[in-house]
């Protein structure tokens, strides 16, 4: 469902809260296991980009169907402001946080790559699938990002939402001093 390049700017400029799955989106979605237990690599360019956002006074949630003490870990680094790790309905999850927050769906955009992801993104303001995410979320996506997950996706889609908001000159003013 790609959309031009003006309604994707026009959806971009209304985002105000970022979510989305952990596994494939802000990892790689290898997940290594020994012990003492689980480890699973992330991107640094994405800690940046998380911290760039709230920065700006956004808030950030992942919302991942697989519980994960390194995601966990992570998320405390980077003051995740949602994180919900739990089986059963992302959309219900996403909800609660929604009530919280205060905004509606349109307000969103969420990041997946596989069929758990289905019914955020069929609902998302922006809707952003990566490669070589599933068919079907790919289908659904307003935006396929150019990196795969792990690699930096999320920095991409963050810095496309503030360059669409008129933040990112300012931004870059900020380390260029």
């Amino acid at each position: 469902m790609a959309e031009n390049s003006a309604d994707l700017h026009a959806r971009l400029a209304r985002v105000q809260l970022l979510l989305c799955d952990v596994d494939g989106i802000l990892t790689d979605a290898s997940v290594y296991v020994g012990e003492p237990g689980e480890y699973k690599r992330f991107n640094v360019r994405d800690g940046l980009g998380t911290t760039l956002w709230r920065r700006e006074g956004f808030q950030v949630g992942w919302v991942s169907a697989r519980p994960s003490a390194a995601t966990a870990l992570r998320a405390k680094e980077l003051n995740v402001d949602f994180l919900i790790q739990q089986r059963g309905s992302k959309v219900q999850a996403i909800e609660s946080i929604l009530a919280q927050v205060k905004v509606g769906w349109e307000a969103v955009c969420y990041m997946g790559d596989d069929i758990v992801d289905l019914g955020p993104l069929d609902r998302a303001g922006v809707a952003v699938c990566v490669p070589p995410g599933h068919p079907e979320a790919l289908a659904r996506a307003h935006y396929v990002t150019t990196v795969a997950g792990g690699q930096g996706a999320v920095r991409e889609v963050i810095e496309l939402i503030l360059r669409a908001q008129g933040r990112w000159e300012r931004i870059l003013k900020e380390y260029l001093s």
